[in-house]
């Protein structure tokens, strides 16, 4: 998949998005030494081209009550139901993430549980019934980094990217 380079002026508004999602345009157009429509116009920009998917407040799952955070690989009895399995697992609001994986596991996810006794539940009478072989689950104690991805310079490579007009 073709990446796009980012500008300069591409890079600064991002990181200042980042850093605060609210941040007013104007505010941003002046620390970029730019107008405010100039702003705007870079910032549709990137949204039209899915670099920037909008903005979200985030929930901190322990303040409201979601107190075990785990990460479970799934094997499948048959992996061809894989697109039923994942459309199942949209149904189950303790599900924050899918992913499909290299290695043993058919699938990867992420749940939030009130407790250890909750998680237990959701892996018998929420993902048992899809038709798993086994899981292995993966208790995270604590989350020591959690960040959005960095904007850094990619490396040169042949034609697989374009400039952001």
């Amino acid at each position: 998949m073709p990446h796009r380079k980012l500008d300069s002026l591409d890079k600064k508004i991002i990181e200042l998005i980042l850093k605060d999602a609210r941040i007013p345009f104007l505010e941003v157009a002046r620390a970029c030494n730019v107008s405010g429509a100039a702003i705007h116009q870079r910032i549709q920009k990137l949204t039209n081209l899915g670099i920037l998917k909008g903005s979200q407040y985030i929930v901190d799952p322990e303040k409201i009550g979601y107190e075990t955070c785990a990460y479970i690989g799934l094997y499948l009895k048959d992996p061809e139901r894989f697109d039923e399995v994942v459309e199942a697992l949209h149904n189950i609001p303790e599900v924050v993430e899918c992913h499909y994986t290299t290695g043993g596991f058919d699938m990867f996810i992420k749940i939030y549980a009130y407790n250890n006794h909750h998680l237990l539940t959701v892996i018998h009478d929420k993902l048992q019934p899809l038709g798993l072989s086994r899981s292995e689950t993966i208790i995270s104690f604590n989350e020591a980094i959690h960040r959005p991805i960095a904007i850094m310079e990619m490396p040169d490579s042949d034609d697989d990217d374009d400039e952001l007009d």
